[in-house]
């Protein structure tokens, strides 16, 4: 990412919409505070337009005036101009969760996903909850089935937007128990950095690559660079091996550089000093 390039934050799902909002209010504040223009995207929900609304309903209570609800349910309407114009002046991008292979399907390489992209590229916060979150790596997680051991075919990849290039998000991930799919991806996609985000939880990307946890649970990191695995030779849906793999579980307060592939130093103290301030007040 360039330096005009804009954060990009990716929520586990279940955000606080009502008491302390930790997530949404650093979203609005990254996208200009009460002068934000924020577009809110819900195709990947199936409660159709009423996910904007909810979520304009939201940011209004946080004092953000102009939020513009999009909501695109086929190719046609995605790669309509009007529909890429909604989001020429945006300085936050906002996209609901649901079924993130409905978003794929529906925006993937029309003039709506290439807005998105251009406003990302131009400086706006780009921000995804649930599918939403999926959505932002190049390689997406479509589909898959839970459980805590890796297994062969235990998860199908899609085309993501691609403004995280080589990480891979799941969301909902330790409610959901998400950790086997994600070790098998990675077991046979060693090249991408597996991010699973709790829910109420969230990863703030930065153009120079690095994740500050915010929320209230933890981030989890698999990188299998160096891991050795059999998943080339095991068929069916059998248990696969991997070992090696380096894991990180991140809770809010900390920091990842995401290119280099390890944990900034001094993020604890950080983390740790305001815990002490709220405690002392």
């Amino acid at each position: 990412m360039s330096p005009d390039t804009g954060t990009v934050i990716v929520i586990g799902g279940a955000e606080d919409k009502v008491r302390d909002r930790v997530i949404l209010n650093r979203f609005l504040a990254l996208a200009g505070g009460p002068d934000a223009r924020v577009a809110v995207i819900s195709t990947a929900s199936s409660l159709g337009p009423l996910a904007a609304e909810r979520y304009r309903a939201v940011f209004a209570g946080l004092g953000c005036r102009r939020v513009r609800p999009i909501h695109a349910t086929t190719r046609a309407e995605a790669s309509d101009p009007a529909f890429a114009r909604a989001l020429r002046d945006a300085t936050g991008v906002f996209l609901t969760g649901g079924n993130q292979l409905r978003l794929s399907a529906t925006i993937g390489g029309t003039r709506l996903a290439q807005a998105i992209v251009d406003r990302h590229l131009a400086g706006a916060v780009v921000a995804g909850t649930s599918a939403g979150a999926s959505a932002m790596s190049s390689h997406m997680i479509a589909f898959g089935a839970a459980g805590g051991t890796p297994k062969h075919r235990m998860a199908a990849m899609a085309a993501g937007l691609g403004l995280l290039p080589s990480v891979i998000v799941d969301q909902h991930f330790q409610q959901r128990n998400r950790l086997g799919r994600l070790l098998s991806i990675i077991a046979q996609n060693p090249s991408l950095l597996g991010l699973g985000v709790d829910e109420d939880t969230a990863g703030v990307v930065t153009p120079d690559g690095i994740l500050e946890v915010i929320g209230r649970g933890s981030v989890t990191i698999v990188d299998g660079s160096a891991a050795e695995t059999d998943a080339w030779e095991i068929r069916g849906h059998r248990p696969l091996m991997i070992s090696g793999v380096v894991l990180h579980a991140l809770p809010a307060g900390y920091r990842f550089d995401l290119r280099r592939r390890s944990r900034v130093r001094g993020a604890a103290l950080v983390a740790l000093q305001g815990v002490e301030a709220a405690a002392s007040t």
